[in-house]
């Protein structure tokens, strides 16, 4: 369950917006204007990679007049020039046809507002990339001496999903009909590899759980040396099929769905090993039980040994086992433990010149690094302190210069609002030093090349919007790929006069621990004056929102503009602050986080510029579940709420997700009682407003319709507004246009005098 609002940002300090200010106040900002091109955060470029020879910077980049339609671009680091390879609309002009696994698979990866090329991949030598085009697969050779660079349409017979070039060269693997396939590039030869999958097998798939909730989003892994390839064969026969219904303007859609709720039979995963070269298929042993999670699948550089991590049905034990693919026999290297659960991450680094890898942990309460060597014995620490490697994303370890001896890895070691580039000797005698790179304060996200000497640094901060820089290993600035100035001529210069400046401040949590908040204050603040506020939330876990980022023109400052404080606070169980921080929402969620949020809303209230009886909040997904809570439970704080794609009962949501933090319900069942918001409906005294798409496949529409059935049962008076045809992130659709401007039109009839 994540945040599935529009992703821009809110905006920053004064000095920028003197700069470039031409009048004493902005233009006009509507929420029309959000959605428009171009962009207000400037150009964004997305899926930044380095080419496996190191000669160029590829990455995704929105049309000028479509900034949703993604084209593919180089740098070339030789000729030091960015130029356009793939132009989508060009050579694919027919709108999208989407299969059903794909439009699926881009709503769980959170791209489904977007079209053209989405991903990408490299063959090893670097000299081509394979990417899928509307429902087509295209191998891409760039130029190379008086060859042309040229797309080549590989025939996959169907859709093909999820495809990757071999490690070798001159395969290309992919999934079409729920079957693993290869491809001969040269002979232009397709072959099943599995011929099992339909129905309820899927083979090479990541299940809905894995992509979901897993960060997995693959079911299949290529071995080093090309001539295997490990694959996942789901079978979803154990988990019942069930009706979901689909309402769209015109047309209501029944689709049989096998939806794994919690406490219910998760699906059976074998993991199998495919030659290439004759087909055949060996089975890897992953022990006794098969209410197992198969989390990650690496292999050794040796390219015979599997690396499998297997997580318990309980989330508080993953094993780390070394497969013999020759045999399936396994070995388990090292274990886990916790008393709550434990978060997966993707890392593991195998190094290719010593039997080492290197692992992460949260085993003294922080996310930290660890060398072991393959015999599962651990060499040393590697990275110590009060603070965590964390990337937003599950992996944090950027690369590895085995000639150095040293690992660059993202870390919150300067600040929880920052995040930023260091290294550590593999060597150390001291875990707790560490080398900071990037030094500009905010927030940086690097793709490093393979051999650890430069890095693209994608950075932004309160001062400014997103921009792409070329460094050396050590931080030196080597070229602009996006400079993206805050100067006259950038989209957002008319309207930052009047973006408001976030304040970054702390409270302290009842436990001791800390709470950062910002705080956004309304156009001509006048600290006579006492204006509504609005607690922007999401609260839950695996997400840390209070940061050093660039907070430019967005829904914030249409709501400061219309004269509200706007107040957002990371309550304890969100992510990046150590398991102390995440795990008191263990067993018995919306209690701690509500008591935090009601915290802040209290302190809110009582600063001078604050109308304490004018106080409203609004959230999506869990932010959606917190606003519900928030206005159940502190019914005298809050005025009105805005509930967006709210779970209800958590007994409807998925096992992984849910189970990490409530366990089952058979095994619980007083915590989910607790962690429902119906048992709380009872009083409610202010305004409230339940939006949902009647098509999400995440957050199903039954949560809201079993709240509306409560709220009616009770008498009390609530507002809907549903989207025929959305799914869970229609905010960052089209539909969102709608949706800001009634979330806008609800708090202003509610909360101005």
């Amino acid at each position: 369950m994540t945040d599935s609002r529009n992703s821009g940002r809110y905006l920053a300090p004064a000095l920028v917006a003197c700069a470039v200010a031409t009048a004493a106040s902005g233009a006009e900002l509507t929420i029309d204007r959000l959605f428009d091109v171009p962009p207000l955060a400037g150009p964004t470029i997305v899926g930044l990679k380095i080419s496996p020879d190191g000669s160029r910077v590829t990455y995704l980049k929105g049309k000028a007049d479509d900034k949703d339609r993604l084209d593919l671009w180089e740098y070339n680091i030789h000729d030091k020039q960015a130029r356009v390879l793939v132009d989508s609309k060009a050579l694919a002009p027919k709108p999208e046809k989407l299969s059903d696994e794909e439009i699926g698979r881009r709503e769980r990866q959170r791209t489904a507002a977007l079209s053209g090329i989405l991903e990408y991949t490299f063959a090893p030598a670097g000299d081509a990339l394979l990417f899928p085009l509307n429902g087509r697969l295209y191998y891409y050779k760039l130029a190379k001496g008086k060859q042309k660079a040229g797309a080549e349409l590989i025939d996959t017979h169907g859709f093909a999903t999820d495809a990757t070039v071999s490690p070798a060269g001159g395969l290309v693997a992919y999934v079409r009909d729920q079957n693993l396939y290869s491809y001969d590039i040269a002979a232009k030869r397709e072959k099943a590899l599995t011929s099992d999958g339909g129905g309820a097998i899927k083979n090479g798939m990541a299940e809905f759980i894995a992509q979901e909730e897993m960060g997995r989003s693959t079911g299949y892994w290529w071995a080093p040396d090309g001539k295997h390839i490990a694959f996942a064969r789901v079978d979803e026969t154990p988990i019942k099929v069930t009706e979901r219904f689909e309402i769209s303007a015109d047309n209501v859609a029944t689709f049989a769905q096998r939806y794994p709720t919690t406490g219910g039979p998760n699906v059976l995963v074998r993991l199998g090993v495919i030659d290439v070269a004759t087909s055949a298929v060996s089975w890897v042993d992953l022990g006794s039980n098969p209410d197992i999670y198969l989390a990650r699948v690496d292999w050794l550089p040796d390219g015979k040994t599997l690396a499998v991590q297997r997580q318990s049905r309980n989330q508080r034990k993953l094993d780390l086992l070394f497969a013999d693919i020759a045999t399936g026999n396994t070995r388990t290297a090292l274990t886990e433990t916790s008393t709550t659960w434990i978060d997966l991450n993707d890392e593991l680094t195998f190094l290719k010149k010593s039997n080492e890898f290197i692992w992460a942990s949260a085993r003294d309460g922080y996310t930290h690094l660890y060398l072991y060597g393959t015999d599962g014995q651990l060499i040393r620490q590697l990275t110590a302190g009060k603070w965590v490697i964390d990337d937003f994303r599950k992996r944090a370890v950027m690369g590895v210069d085995e000639k150095t001896r040293s690992v660059y890895f993202i870390a919150t070691e300067k600040s929880p609002t920052e995040r930023h580039l260091y290294s550590q000797s593999l060597d150390t005698k001291d875990p707790s030093q560490v080398r900071r790179i990037s030094q500009d304060p905010g927030v940086h996200a690097i793709s490093m090349s393979p051999d650890a000497r430069f890095y693209t640094d994608n950075f932004n901060s309160e001062s400014q919007p997103p921009q792409v820089s070329l460094r050396a290993a050590d931080g030196a600035l080597t070229a602009w790929l996006l400079e993206n100035r805050l100067d006259a001529t950038h989209p957002d210069a008319p309207y930052v006069a009047d973006n408001s400046v976030a304040e970054i401040g702390t409270l302290t949590a009842p436990d001791g621990q800390t709470l950062y908040y910002q705080l956004f204050k309304p156009l001509h603040f006048d600290p006579a004056k006492r204006y509504p506020a609005i607690v922007d939330v999401y609260g839950g876990p695996g997400v840390e929102r209070v940061l050093n980022t660039w907070h430019g023109s967005s829904f914030t400052q249409i709501l400061t503009r219309a004269g509200y404080v706007v107040f957002i606070l990371d309550n304890r169980g969100s992510a990046g602050r150590g398991m102390a921080f995440q795990t008191p929402i263990h067993r018995k969620m919306g209690e701690v986080e509500v008591a935090d949020q009601v915290q802040g809303a209290r302190w809110l209230g009582s600063q001078g510029f604050v109308d304490s009886a004018r106080i409203g909040v609004w959230g999506w997904s869990y932010g959606g579940y917190m606003t519900l809570n928030l206005m159940f439970k502190a019914p005298d704080v809050f005025r009105a709420g805005v509930s967006g794609a709210p779970v209800t009962d958590f007994a409807l949501y998925d096992t992984h997700y849910t189970e990490r933090y409530l366990d089952r319900p058979q095994d619980n069942a007083a915590g989910y009682e607790a962690s429902s918001v119906l048992p709380y409906a009872k009083d409610l005294k202010g305004s409230l407003l339940v939006m949902h798409g009647m098509a999400d496949d995440n957050v199903l529409f039954l949560n809201s319709t079993k709240l509306f059935r409560k709220l009616q049962n009770l008498g009390k008076p609530f507002d809907v507004m549903v989207y025929p045809g959305a799914k869970h992130g229609l905010m960052r659709q089209n539909d969102g246009r709608h949706g800001y401007k009634m979330i806008r039109r609800f708090f202003d009839d509610n909360l101005k005098p």
